[in-house]
């Protein structure tokens, strides 16, 4: 799909609230890589991923729980990008280091926007015991707009410190990916708990995304960069 039209973002979020979000409109162009280590590389491959990420503009998570890739790094390249037939290819020696990738580009929002949420720029040193969820989700045909409003509303109960969706311009079969910070282990784990009483009730987020989304993963993860 190459639809750009703005959606809104949960990057502020009410306790106990399940209302929508105001936040700016989606201006800008993102790269989103994952990427599988080669059996006995999953260290080696960090450590390149961390120290090519371009500087002051990317974020490298590390996987702990959820889909099958180790890391993904998400770029933040302006108001457009411009694929060379040149390519981009990796350096002999990182070049093995990867048994798979998959590439994606999205639009979100400022880069200044995107680092408040994910608690970068100078607030990195403060945050780096954030955990960060990382989910996709495909839309049910004709349901698009209904996903998209789900995904930009708090859940009651929830204690995530911000929230990023991104929407899909050029390709992984998905149309939103959303990653939701969380100030510590101790949030996340509330946070769950919340969600879980919710839907052992009937209702709640659990319920509504079933009928709005196909598909989708959830992966937990720990930031490897900055």
């Amino acid at each position: 799909m190459r639809s750009c039209r703005l959606l809104t973002l949960a990057l502020l979020f009410v306790p106990g609230v399940a209302t929508p979000q105001t936040a700016p409109p989606r201006t800008d162009v993102y790269h989103v890589h994952v990427t599988a280590a080669a059996p006995g590389k999953a260290a080696q491959l960090g450590e390149y991923l961390r120290t090519s990420a371009p500087t002051g503009h990317s974020l490298v998570l590390r996987h702990q729980d959820g889909a099958e890739w180790d890391y993904v790094v998400i770029e933040h390249l302006g108001a457009k990008a411009t694929v060379v037939a040149g390519g981009n290819p990796p350096p002999a020696s990182a070049r093995d280091l990867s048994a798979w990738h998959g590439d994606t580009f999205v639009n979100g929002p400022a880069w200044a926007d995107f680092t408040k949420a994910m608690g970068l720029g100078d607030d990195s040193g403060k945050t780096a015991g954030s955990v960060y969820v990382v989910s996709t989700y495909r839309a049910v045909p004709g349901h698009r707009d209904q996903l998209e409003k789900m995904l930009g509303t708090a859940a009651p109960g929830d204690r995530a410190a911000g929230t990023v969706l991104l929407q899909h311009l050029e390709g992984a079969p998905w149309n939103f990916l959303s990653i939701t910070r969380y100030g510590s282990w101790q949030d996340f784990g509330a946070s769950e708990a919340a969600s879980v009483a919710q839907t052992d009730k009937g209702a709640g987020g659990w319920y509504e995304l079933r009928e709005h989304s196909g598909y989708h993963t959830d992966t937990v993860t720990s930031r490897v960069a900055p």
